[in-house]
């Protein structure tokens, strides 16, 4: 059925950074057919009041890990309570695709959702079909069994890439000449098929402490990958480089510049870091985004305008890691509870870990009790909404890492503890919403769904900085999420508010919105026929949301309908993901 609107009375801000402006916005046939001022409705169209509210375009989540949730959470909730209408995938060097065909790679790559991304092991085992090899018949399998309420893309992962191609010893070695040319021909697959470009990683190391395989690559193996990529309009090479354990930043963001240049090819590095610790390691990285703007280099910032705040349990969670603490991580690595609660009683492990603890990196957040709050208890025990450093006190530990353990053995594996937020340099944050050679919200959304979820900090952009702070204007906050981003991924025909364009819409009351608080719910399988649980938030809420001219969020309510696209850069005709 045909659905046509005509949304009537708004503010139009139409994503390309130009005044905002009265008008009204008619859509037809899933497109933006008309914009204008005192447009008469025609017959059979339904009218919107948006009186005293903006019309903006959808917003775009960069960087998001819906990978695996897609497959058990297909709402993709609340993605379009929040006006989000395209949601980017497969970053961070990790996708669902190429398959490993042997069931021991094919384990590996689900461990590395699981571990790096807080995606559920047993549902990503035992409801995702993998009935794929290649990226392209990975992408044909997402069409053919998902309806989806927001239009998706996916990278293709340096990862699995490497792993397809090199088995095992991906993890060891640089490439040969004859594995870099079969990693090319599986990268072609995927370009043209439509995937945003290749993911890769040079920041993590896994739970044991190993580099990733896509740290192994050496500059022949990326710049053979990066001619790939420039044979395909508008795709891009993703990197993720290190300003916050190793420090390795400035000297990957320099070699990847580098290459953008030889290659010709854009390249987004996440990024110039924005909390106050990374300071003097951020400003070599910012001289280097100066320097690549000044010599016309296509290489972009990626940056994230909320500081990482954790949740962390003590069943999936890599915060211990990335804060250099493999001791605890060993708590996290034990997959039963009898272990886990073993260990916390065992003398020895106590004596390991309160040196590791003492060990973290300077600047981590676990040396400072104060920053950490018992936030939920698996067995009641208590107490909650209490400091460790306060828990020390009352009990007389001699330790932070005794007095967590204790918690830990009392309250239970599935117990919640919130690490504080870094500060951030807010002028800095703000100069790069402005720059025009930056992508920002990169949410995490879809991972760490037991630590944390990104989904939200789209609206917080708009709601902290434009609308109670005022240190942006509405049209910077609504180009920094929809226009700028449309333009850098090749999203052809989406990202503005313009006759012609898909009808990409969101319509909301600046003071009705908020990011809501996190809240627990229980919807994903754990592998025995129960649930486990994952945090969300409750709506914006968004008077009303569209993708492809569909309302997927309606008076106050998710609306059941799918109209989501499988898009990739430059396309303008979307692959159509189900019925609408």
């Amino acid at each position: 059925m045909e659905i046509r609107l005509l949304i009537k009375g708004g503010t139009v801000v139409d994503g390309t950074g130009a005044p905002a402006f009265a008008a009204d916005v008619r859509v037809a046939e899933g497109r933006i057919t008309e914009v204008g001022p005192d447009l008469a409705a025609g017959v059979g169209e339904r009218v919107v009041d948006a009186s005293g509210c903006y019309v903006t375009p959808g917003m775009i989540e960069t960087h998001n890990h819906w990978d695996g949730g897609v497959w058990w959470s297909p709402n993709m909730e609340p993605l379009p309570a929040y006006g989000i209408t395209t949601s980017i995938n497969g970053n961070c060097g990790f996708s669902m695709a190429p398959a490993p065909q042997s069931p021991e790679a094919q384990q590996g790559l689900i461990d590395m959702f699981n571990f790096f991304e807080d995606i559920p092991e047993a549902p990503m085992r035992n409801l995702v079909p993998w009935d794929w090899s290649t990226w392209s018949e990975y992408k044909d399998s997402v069409v053919r069994h998902i309806k989806l309420p927001v239009n998706f893309a996916a990278f293709i992962g340096h990862q699995p890439l490497r792993l397809y191609v090199m088995g095992q010893e991906a993890w060891e070695r640089a490439a040969t000449p004859a594995e870099i040319e079969r990693m090319c021909e599986v990268l072609e697959d995927a370009l043209s098929a439509g995937a945003m470009g290749l993911a890769s990683n040079q920041l993590d190391h896994d739970k044991y402490e190993r580099p990733l395989p896509s740290q192994q690559a050496d500059d022949a193996e990326y710049r053979a990958l990066m001619e790939v990529i420039g044979r395909h309009e508008g795709a891009t090479l993703q990197v993720i480089v290190d300003h916050f354990m190793r420090m390795t930043g400035p000297a990957q963001a320099e070699r990847f510049g580098r290459l953008s240049k030889e290659t010709g090819v854009r390249v987004q590095w996440a990024g110039v870091p924005t909390l106050t610790f990374q300071a003097e390691v951020g400003k070599k990285s910012l001289e280097l985004h100066e320097q690549f703007k000044a010599e016309g280099v296509d290489a972009w910032t990626g940056y994230h305008h909320v500081s990482p705040t954790s949740v962390i349990n003590f069943v999936s969670s890599l915060v211990f890691a990335q804060n250099g603490n493999p001791v605890w991580q060993e708590v996290i690595n034990a997959r039963t509870w009898e272990e886990k609660s073993a260990m916390l009683l065992d003398e020895g492990w106590l004596e390991r870990a309160r040196k590791g603890w003492d060990e973290t990196y300077s600047h981590s957040l676990l040396h400072d009790p104060s920053a950490l709050t018992f936030l939920d208890s698996e067995t009641g025990w208590g107490p909650i909404d209490c400091t460790l450093a306060d828990y020390i006190a009352q009990g007389g530990f001699a330790h932070p890492s005794d007095a967590l353990a204790d918690w830990v053995f009392k309250n239970g594996a599935e117990s919640v503890v919130h690490k504080r937020s870094w500060q951030r340099d807010e002028e800095l944050l703000m100069r790069l919403v402005r720059d025009p050679q930056t992508v920002g919200n990169l949410s995490d959304g879809g991972a760490h769904g037991k630590m944390f979820c990104g989904t939200g900090d789209n609206i917080w952009l708009l709601t902290e900085y434009v609308r109670d702070r005022g240190m942006l204007t509405i049209e910077e906050g609504i180009h920094a999420l929809t226009g700028k981003l449309a333009n850098f991924f090749s999203l052809r025909e989406r990202g503005e508010i313009r006759e012609g364009f898909a009808a990409d819409i969101a319509v909301f009351a600046l003071e009705e919105i908020e990011r809501r608080k996190e809240v627990k719910i229980w919807d994903v399988p754990d592998g025995t026929g129960g649930r486990t649980y994952r945090y969300t938030r409750d709506a914006a809420p968004m008077r009303l949301t569209l993708a492809n001219g569909v309302p997927t969020f309606d008076n106050g309510v998710f609306t059941g309908r799918f109209a989501g696209d499988f898009v990739g850069p430059g396309a303008t005709q979307p692959t159509v993901m189900g019925a609408r």
